[in-house]
């Protein structure tokens, strides 16, 4: 009788589960972003977010809420209690920030990861008055004037700030760091020439780089590119060392049900496989990877595990 009676209680949580994922979600769905329009992650959410509406059948939009590493949006969602809060995780909130901020939640714990969309290299970009016009010219630049010249990065603790430490680390060079936030701000100031160089995402970049803005002097990854196929990669110019991409995914608060989980998961998981998805996000170097909820989950510790290490060995804080 108590098997019976466990069988039974099971089958009814199941059912409550998948009547809860039909009915959800009731409402239009957010998707926050930690940094402004104009950078990778803005371009990662709003790829997810334009397909994402129709299979949910309700409205889905992108909401920008810049600072902190990303991690205000992350912690806005983490602490979000209607249900249809999303945050377009990246690496930089999710993987670097905890290890360099004291943050208002608990990175493990209070937000889940859902859904794995991909990654995209950093690619060292330039000034197009700065006079290099090769990873060798800038460093000697850079050895030249030490601390004369500006890095420009998304905020303090992002992979362009983690990037480009382990570049001066490798060359011996002093290179000023000026966080924005975001990469949209951050790029209109190199463009201008008041930063000189950025290791910044390639969504943010391979715009600026095909028409001309900014000059593409190394793709911080251990192949070229197919959307940069004449920019070599770090080790090709001479710096060992220096790889660095960014990843973005959705996470959602803890208190999410499994059967949403797997809900958005199932539907994520369906973007990314569109053929529009996929010519939409190659384009910008991105690399797709779908995940089940588990398989993130793990990869998110293994990100950790790796970033938190590299941070203490190479002695990395905020300036």
């Amino acid at each position: 009788m108590k098997t019976l009676t466990t069988t039974i209680a099971l089958a009814i949580l199941a059912t409550c589960g998948a009547v809860q994922a039909q009915e959800w979600p009731s409402r239009p769905v957010r998707i926050m972003v930690g940094s402004s329009p104009g950078g990778g992650t803005d371009a990662m959410a709003r790829a997810v977010a334009d397909r994402l509406g129709p299979l949910l059948k309700q409205s889905v939009v992108v909401e920008n809420k810049p600072g902190a590493s990303n991690t205000l949006a992350a912690d806005f969602t983490a602490k979000s209690t209607d249900g249809h809060t999303l945050v377009m995780g990246v690496s930089t909130a999710h993987a670097i920030a905890p290890h360099l901020l004291k943050l208002g939640y608990d990175n493990n714990k209070d937000l889940v990861p859902v859904a794995f969309v991909g990654s995209v290299p950093n690619v060292l970009v330039a000034n197009t008055a700065l006079p290099t016009a090769t990873v060798g010219d800038l460093v000697k630049l850079a050895r030249s004037k030490p601390g004369q010249l500006n890095y420009a990065t998304s905020g303090a603790g992002s992979t362009q700030h983690i990037a480009a430490e382990l570049f001066k680390d490798a060359t011996g060079t002093f290179i000023t760091h000026i966080p924005y936030r975001g990469s949209g701000p951050a790029l209109i100031d190199l463009i201008a020439g008041q930063v000189q160089i950025s290791f910044d995402t390639m969504p943010s970049v391979i715009g600026h780089i095909r028409n001309g803005k900014v000059k593409a002097l190394a793709v911080a990854a251990a192949r070229r590119n197919p959307q940069l196929p004449d920019v070599p990669t770090m080790a090709e110019a001479g710096v060992q060392g220096v790889e660095m991409s960014a990843w973005y995914g959705i996470y959602m608060p803890a208190s999410t049900p499994k059967a949403v989980i797997e809900r958005v998961n199932a539907e994520v998981n369906k973007v990314i496989a569109m053929p529009e998805t996929l010519t939409r996000l190659s384009a910008i170097g991105a690399d797709l990877t779908p995940m089940t909820p588990a398989q993130f989950k793990t990869f998110h510790d293994a990100e950790n595990q790796r970033y938190g290490g590299l941070i203490r060995k190479k002695n990395i804080k905020l300036d």
